[in-house]
C-alpha cells in the first residue's frame, strides 16, 4: 500500500537484500566476539541458572509431519543445540556504545528427543554472567534445529543483586536461517520509550522494524510482518465474472477496514485482485504467533470437514428426489436434533457417497438406513417445541437474543427514510395510526411516542439500495420494519411490521409497501407467522454481515495489526490490549478463505448472497468509532438518556433489557480497569502527547488501519489520557464482551432455523395463489417453503455450530498468562478487574432467577448469560455452554 520509497528507504531496502542490515549485522557480530569472553569487567563471573518452557511443532497436525520429524531426530541426535545470550541493560557494548552488551552464548542442557506430538517441555540452562553487567533485561535466542519451537518463558532464578527475573515469550521460533535479524526477547518489565534502559532503546525499536517489514514479497509462515492489505482477496476474477467480487477498501464507493497483507500475487484478469488459495487450504498466512493453538487449530480441522458439505451440495441436490431440499414439517426439522436426516434410498445414498471426494466424510453417509448428521439440541427448543413462534418471544430476542444491538426507540411517526429521495423516491414508511391503535393497550399514538413506549427494529435503510439485486438471485426478500409496544410488564408487543419492495417502475418512484399486524388464527395467523420470518430474515443477515463480521472481527483488525507495528512488547498499552487480540488475525483469514468469499458458506447460507460484503461496505460508511462504546451506543439509539443520578450516567429507557443491563456493568469494570492501568503510567496529559509511539500507533490506526476514514472529526486526537482511556476502552469492549453477545448466541437460538430462518425463497402469498392456498391448508409445509431450504440449513447449522463454541484453551475477560507484567500495582488492579466481573456473574445469575425480569429467560426458558464473565472454573465451560466472555475474538 506504499506509494514509491525514499533514498533511505532505497538504502535499507538493499541491506535487507543482502541478507542483514548494517544494525543486524553488528549484533550478530557482537553475538561472535562476546560467545568467547565476555571483556571490558574486572569482577569475576558467576554462573546464573534458568528454566526455558518451550513446546516443539506438532507434528502430527503438520503436513510434512514424516520428514519434519526424521530430520529433527537426526538434529536432535546429533546434538544441535538452542543457544541464548543475555543482554545488559547497564553495560554498553564496547563496539557500540548505543547497545547493550552480550553475556557469552548458553545452551540448553540436557537436550533430549521431544514427543512427536505437542507438550510442554522444561530445560534448564546455566549462563556465565559478569555482576557488573547489572540486571538482563533481555535475550537473543537462536534455533539450530530445523523446525521452530514455542518459547514459552525464560525464568533467571538468582541473578546477582537482584534475584528472579522472568520472561514472558509466548512465541514461534523458526530455524536462525529463516530470519534476516536476531530474535530478541525482552523480561516482563514495562516501560513507556522514554523509560526504556538506554541500552535496551536500539533492540525495542529494531524489534518493531522487523515487525512493520519492508511492505514487499509473499510472507511465508516464518515472517512475523504486520501489514495492511484492502478486502480484494473474496473474489476469483480468473474464474469469470461470477466469481468476481469489487475490492472493499481504498475507495469512496467501497470503504472497508484493512486486513493483513499476506503479498500473494494479483489475478490474470484484475490486477487489483490477490490470487486465492485453494479452497479448503488453511494455510492462509498470518503471523505465526497470530495463529490458533494446536487444540483449537484440531477444532478448526474438524469444521474444515462439514465444510465440505458446501462442495457436496450440487451433488445432493440433484441425486435426491425432489423433495430432499425442502422439510415438510417442523417435526422434520427437529428431527435434526433428535436422530439426524434419513436419505430417501439405498440407491440414492449409493451415489451420493460415490460423489463425496473425503473418505472420513463418506462415513457420515451409511447405506444401512442410518440417519446423519445429527446436531445438538438449541436452547431456544429444549425447554418449549413451539414457544420461539410466539409474540413475546419475537420481541424479547431483540432484547437479549443473538442481535441486541439493533432495535431503538420510534421518536416520530410514522417511521421515516434517510435515504436521499433524489434517488429512492418516498422511502417513508406506510404504517398508520389505524394499524397499530388496536393494540396499544388504549394508549394513543402521541402518548405511547411522548411516554417513550414506542420501539423500532429497522433494517428498511440498509437494504433498499441492494434489495432489487438482491431479489435478482433466488433470494425473494424484503426491507422490513417491525413495530413494538413497551408494556407495563416489560416485555415488548410487536405492532405491525410493514415489507418493502422497489417500486416496479424504478427505484426513484420509491418503495412499494405492505402492513401486517398480528393475527392468532387462522390464515391471518400463518400471513403473521410469515411476516415475522421476513423480518427475522433481515435481522439474521444484517446480524450476521454487520453486528457480527463488520463491528466486531473487520474492525478490530487494524488495531492488532497497528499494536503489533507501533508498540513494543514493552509498552503499557501493548500489555494492556495483546490479550484482546488473541487469534483474531487467524480467523479473520480463515473467514475470508471459505467463509465470506465468493461462493463461501456466508454466501450460500445468507440472503445477500453475493452481494453480502459489498452490503457490509455500504453500513460501514456510518461506522463510528465513538459510537461503539456501549453507553454511546444506546444513547444514539434512543434506548437510555442521560441522568447524571442514575448508575452509570444514564438510564435504561427499557428497565428489562438484558443485553444494556448487563453490558453495562461489563462495561463499568472494563472502563475502571483501563482508567486505573492507565493512570499509573500516564499521569498526565503530557506524558500521552509525548509518548512517540502511542502517537504513532494512533496515527496508523486513522491514516491506514481505518484509512478511509481518516479525515473523519469523531477520532479522538489522543492527546489526553480520558481520550486514551476511552479509546483502550473501547476497543476491550468491542474485542471481548460485544462480541460474545453477538456471538456465541448463534446456535442456541438461531441452531433452529425456523426461529431465525436466514434466505427467503419466495415473496409473501397473494389471496387466490395456489401459494396461499397452500398457506390455508399447509401453513407449516407453506412456512418451511418460504424459509432457508434444507440444504442450506445444513450448511448454516454446521456452521454456527462451530462459531458458537468455546474452544477448549479459551482464555476469559479477567484472566491472563501468570507473570503478564512486573509490576505489582497493576496485578493488584486486575486482580480487583477479575473479583468485580465474578460480583456482576453473581448479579446476573440472581437476576435470571427473579420472575419479575422476564425478559431475561422469555417463553422458551433460556436465561441470558451471552455476558456472565467466567473468571474461574472455566476449564468445564467448554462447547455450547451460552455463557461467558472470551477475551478476544477468537471465532
Amino acid at each position: 500500500m506504499s506509494n514509491g520509497k525514499t533514498e533511505e528507504n532505497s538504502h535499507s531496502e538493499r541491506e535487507m537484500s543482502t541478507g542483514k542490515t548494517e544494525e543486524n549485522s553488528q549484533i550478530e557480530k557482537m553475538g561472535e566476539t562476546e560467545s568467547k569472553k565476555v571483556k571490558g569487567s574486572t569482577t569475576e563471573s558467576r554462573k546464573v541458572k534458568g528454566s526455558v518452557v518451550l513446546m516443539k511443532k506438532n507434528y502430527v497436525l503438520c503436513c510434512k509431519n514424516i520428514i519434519a520429524s526424521f530430520i529433527d531426530r537426526i538434529y536432535e541426535l546429533l546434538g544441535k543445540r538452542v543457544s541464548m545470550q543475555l543482554i545488559s541493560s547497564v553495560h554498553p557494548d564496547p563496539e557500540n556504545v548505543l547497545q547493550g552488551k552480550l553475556g557469552e552464548v548458553a545452551h540448553l542442557e540436557k537436550w533430549r528427543i521431544t514427543p512427536l506430538t505437542a507438550a510442554e517441555i522444561v530445560f534448564t540452562i546455566s549462563f556465565d554472567w559478569d555482576e557488573s553487567m547489572g540486571v538482563p533485561e533481555a535475550f537473543i535466542v537462536k534455533n539450530h534445529h530445523h523446525s521452530q519451537f514455542y518459547l514459552k518463558t525464560v525464568t533467571l532464578e538468582d541473578v546477582p543483586g537482584h534475584g528472579r527475573v522472568h520472561f514472558v515469550c509466548n512465541s514461534w521460533v523458526y530455524p536462525a536461517h529463516r530470519y534476516r535479524y536476531n530474535r530478541v526477547f525482552f523480561s516482563n518489565m514495562t516501560y513507556l520509550p522514554c523509560q526504556t534502559p538506554e541500552l535496551l532503546r536500539k533492540y525495542r525499536e529494531k524489534e518493531l522494524e522487523n515487525l512493520r517489514g519492508d511492505e514487499s514479497g509473499e510472507l511465508k509462515e516464518w515472517d512475523r510482518v504486520y501489514d495492511y492489505a484492502y478486502y480484494n482477496d473474496l473474489g476469483s476474477p480468473d474464474k469469470g465474472k461470477d466469481h468476481a467480487r469489487p475490492v472493499l477498501g481504498g475507495t469512496k464507493e467501497y470503504p472497508y477496514p484493512r486486513r493483513g497483507r499476506t503479498g500473494r500475487k494479483p489475478t490474470k484478469e484484475d490486477p487489483y485482485s490477490e490470487s486465492r488459495l485453494p479452497l479448503l487450504c488453511l494455510n492462509i498466512y498470518v503471523p505465526r504467533d497470530e495463529q490458533f493453538g494446536l487444540l483449537k487449530f484440531s477444532d478448526i480441522l474438524a469444521y474444515a470437514l462439514k465444510s465440505l458439505v458446501q462442495i457436496l451440495l450440487p451433488k445432493l441436490t440433484s441425486l435426491c428426489d425432489k423433495n430432499f431440499n425442502e422439510f415438510d414439517s417442523f417435526q422434520d426439522v427437529l428431527k435434526l436434533y433428535e436422530g439426524g436426516i434419513k436419505l430417501p434410498n439405498e440407491e440414492t445414498t449409493s451415489k451420493i457417497r460415490e460423489h463425496i471426494p473425503c473418505e472420513l466424510l463418506r462415513e457420515l453417509i451409511r447405506n444401512d438406513g442410518e440417519r446423519f448428521l445429527k446436531f445438538p439440541v438449541p436452547d431456544v427448543i429444549k425447554g418449549d417445541k413451539s414457544a420461539w413462534r410466539t409474540d413475546e418471544e419475537f420481541g424479547r430476542e431483540m432484547l437479549a437474543g443473538v442481535n441486541p444491538v439493533v432495535i431503538r426507540r420510534l421518536q416520530e411517526f410514522p417511521p421515516t427514510s434517510n435515504l436521499d429521495p433524489g434517488e429512492y423516491g418516498n422511502q417513508n414508511s406506510t404504517i398508520t395510526e389505524e394499524h397499530i391503535e388496536k393494540n396499544l393497550n388504549g394508549l394513543p399514538v402521541n402518548e405511547a411516542i411522548r411516554n417513550n413506549r414506542l420501539f423500532i427494529l429497522d433494517h428498511h435503510d440498509t437494504l433498499m439500495p441492494y434489495l432489487k439485486r438482491i431479489n435478482s438471485t433466488t433470494t425473494k426478500t424484503y426491507a422490513t420494519r417491525t413495530l413494538l409496544l413497551l408494556q407495563d410488564n416489560g416485555t415488548l408487543k410487536p405492532l405491525a411490521i410493514e415489507l418493502s419492495l422497489p417500486h416496479p417502475q424504478g427505484e426513484r418512484h420509491g418503495a412499494v409497501s405492505k402492513v401486517f399486524t398480528p393475527a392468532e388464527e387462522g390464515v391471518e395467523g400463518s400471513v403473521w407467522q410469515l411476516a415475522k420470518a421476513y423480518a427475522a430474515v433481515n435481522d439474521s443477515g444484517y446480524h450476521q454481515l454487520i453486528s457480527h463480521w463488520l463491528n466486531t472481527h473487520a474492525v478490530i483488525e487494524p488495531f492488532v495489526i497497528a499494536t503489533n507495528r507501533q508498540l513494543s512488547v514493552l509498552h503499557p498499552v501493548h500489555k494492556l490490549l495483546h490479550p484482546h487480540f488473541r487469534d483474531t488475525m487467524h480467523i479473520n483469514a480463515l473467514a475470508r478463505q471459505i467463509l465470506i468469499n465468493a461462493g463461501g458458506v456466508l454466501e450460500r447460507t445468507v440472503f445477500p448472497a453475493k452481494y453480502a460484503m459489498e452490503l457490509s461496505s455500504f453500513v460501514y460508511k456510518n461506522w463510528v468509532f465513538t459510537e461503539q462504546a456501549l453507553p454511546k451506543d444506546l444513547l444514539k439509539r434512543g434506548i437510555a438518556v442521560e441522568d447524571s443520578s442514575s448508575r452509570h450516567g444514564l438510564r435504561l429507557l427499557i428497565e428489562d433489557y438484558p443485553y444494556a443491563v448487563d453490558g453495562l456493568e461489563i462495561w463499568s469494570a472494563i472502563e475502571e480497569w483501563v482508567n486505573e492501568y492507565c493512570s499509573f503510567y500516564y499521569p498526565t496529559d503530557d506524558v500521552v502527547q509525548n509518548d512517540p509511539e502511542l502517537q504513532s500507533w494512533w496515527m496508523e490506526i486513522r491514516n491506514k488501519g481505518h484509512g478511509d476514514k481518516k479525515d473523519e472529526p469523531w477520532w479522538p486526537e489522543m492527546k489526553t489520557r480520558t481520550e486514551l482511556i476511552q479509546a483502550c476502552t473501547i476497543i476491550i469492549w468491542v474485542a471481548s464482551a460485544l462480541h460474545a453477545a453477538v456471538n456465541f448466541g448463534q446456535y442456541p437460538y438461531a441452531g433452529y432455523l425456523p426461529n431465525r430462518p436466514t434466505v427467503s425463497r419466495r415473496f409473501m402469498p397473494e389471496p387466490g395463489t395456489p401459494e396461499y392456498a397452500e398457506l390455508e391448508s399447509n401453513p407449516e409445509l407453506a412456512y418451511l417453503k418460504t424459509i432457508t431450504a434444507q440444504c442450506q440449513t445444513l450448511l448454516g447449522v454446521s456452521l454456527i455450530e462451530i462459531l458458537s463454541r468455546h474452544s477448549t484453551d479459551e482464555i476469559y475477560l479477567g484472566q491472563r498468562d501468570p507473570e503478564w507484567t512486573s509490576d505489582t500495582k497493576q496485578e493488584a488492579a486486575f486482580k480487583r478487574f477479575g473479583n468485580k466481573l465474578e460480583e456482576i456473574g453473581n448479579r446476573i445469575i440472581k437476576m435470571n432467577n427473579d420472575q419479575r425480569w422476564r425478559n431475561r429467560v422469555g417463553p422458551v426458558k433460556v436465561p441470558y448469560t451471552l455476558l456472565y464473565p467466567i473468571t474461574s472454573d472455566y476449564s468445564r465451560e467448554v462447547g455450547l455452554t451460552g455463557k461467558g466472555i472470551p477475551n478476544s475474538v477468537s471465532i
